[in-house]
């Protein structure tokens, strides 16, 4: 996932004000009050009022992330997100700066392989909050694509993408996609690829925000000091100004990988690991099951079986880790590592004998009791502040998981027993099929 400022900040009296507000301790709720309705253009509004600071913070996406580039056009959906708040409406990219500065409000965005969108955080006093948001409405609904902005943004992307090249840790996580995703648009790296970017015309972006860019494609997430009616009319003013090109479908399900093992020569004297299968998507039912497990095999830093075997009795490694990514279909599951180049293959077979042990037996009674302590415990923290409320929000809405889900994470995390993280990691993880990346050394595909 890309995260990025969409514009330079500039000094005002609202920045120091915002700073202050943002400095401010806020006590999680017991229970949110999620609300959810559809604006009259099609877009899917979730909403949280409250008034504990004065400030509001707005999050708009859209299924236009990279797995939506067009065929042959890997980037389009990083260059057109990028290119949202380069000029719309007539004012140039620096205008929409300052205008923005001058009444305290941050204009901000994210990319990954789902979802592409902007966010905006704001005073909610009358005056700046009205700037803000229809600078906001502009960048959505009107954007320029000047010519020599989209060029100038090519070259930084292009740019930014051979400097990734230098980074073997990148060229793993390019790699390890490929090989896990094959065809399916998953496969799209979010930066896309120089070639493909060079060819990207001013054209190709206007088509593609046109197509991703609607209103039933919207998701309007909205989290603090207005009331439902403000709410409401707000998330009306923001799709009314967008196309009206139907939602888009979803993405076809990815298949499970065939084993693989690929090794890519690169000079230098650590070996970056990755292996891994497809894993599960954000509704899938084995959820809270995969996430709690994976707690005690590689999630928990230095209380997971992973750091245990490969780093504290062996010291192959610094760090050992795992996760699933869900997504909208099946994201990743992956587990990586750094180690000597002489030790690769010592520290690959340790990691794979730590995942099937641990898909044969699962968590000891006391692994599962900690993991769920340490998880539960650490739960009000995901929730203290407007910004990570809106970040839920935003999940929740573009995913449709269900309106209670803060309320019943904790209920859910707690539900786990050790039976139940067996039969998921089962079902989940043939360790038959793992796809395998290893960067460094001179090396072969096996």
């Amino acid at each position: 996932m890309q995260t990025k400022q969409l514009f330079f900040k500039l000094p005002s009296p609202g920045i120091f004000l915002v700073a202050l507000l943002l400095s401010l301790p806020q006590v999680a709720q017991a229970a949110l009050t999620i609300q959810h309705w559809q604006t009259p253009q099609g877009a899917r509004v979730v909403f949280v009022e409250s008034h504990e600071l004065p400030m509001l913070d707005v999050a708009v996406e859209f299924p236009a992330g990279s797995a939506r580039d067009p065929a042959g056009k890997p980037g389009l959906a990083q260059l057109t997100h990028g290119m949202l708040d380069q000029g719309a409406g007539g004012l140039s990219d620096t205008a929409i700066a300052y205008g923005l500065a001058d009444v305290g409000a941050v204009l901000s965005g994210r990319l990954d392989r789902d979802r592409g969108g902007v966010t905006l955080r704001t005073l909610s006093s009358t005056p700046e909050k009205d700037k803000a948001l229809a600078m906001l409405a502009r960048v959505l609904q009107q954007p320029d694509f000047p010519g020599a902005v989209v060029t100038r943004e090519k070259k930084r992307l292009i740019a930014g993408i051979r400097e990734a090249e230098a980074d073997p840790g990148n060229v793993a996580s390019k790699a390890f996609y490929r090989a896990l995703y094959g065809t399916h648009a998953y496969a799209h790296d979010e930066a896309g690829e120089i070639n493909s970017i060079e060819k990207l015309t001013r054209g190709d972006l206007q088509a593609f925000y046109r197509s991703h860019y609607s209103a039933p494609n919207a998701v309007i997430a909205l989290m603090g000091d207005i009331t439902r009616a403000e709410a409401e009319a707000i998330a009306n003013h923001l799709a009314a100004g967008l196309s009206q090109v139907p939602a888009l479908p979803a993405l076809p399900k990815p298949a499970q990988a065939a084993a693989s093992d690929t090794r890519i020569a690169y000079p230098s004297t650590q070996s970056h690991v990755l292996m891994g299968v497809v894993g599960v998507s954000r509704n899938d039912p084995d959820y809270f099951s995969l996430y709690v497990g994976n707690y005690v095999l590689g999630g928990g830093g230095f209380d997971s079986q992973l750091m245990r075997e490969v780093r504290d009795k062996r010291g192959y490694a610094y760090s050992a880790y795992s996760y699933f990514l869900p997504l909208g279909e099946a994201g990743p599951f992956q587990l990586g590592l750094q180690t000597k180049l002489a030790q690769t293959d010592d520290a690959l077979k340790v990691a794979q004998s730590t995942l099937r042990d641990f898909i044969a037996k699962g968590p000891s009674e006391a692994e599962l009791t900690q993991a769920k302590s340490n998880l539960t415990g650490g739960f009000p923290l995901r929730i203290d502040s407007n910004k990570k409320i809106l970040e839920y929000l935003s999940v929740i809405g573009f995913y449709r998981l269900p309106l209670d889900y803060l309320d019943t994470w904790v209920d859910q995390v707690n539900a786990v027993d050790v039976a139940a993280v067996k039969q998921a990691f089962a079902r989940r993880i043939n360790p038959n099929k793992l796809v395998t990346v290893v960067v460094g050394g001179s090396a072969s595909a096996r």
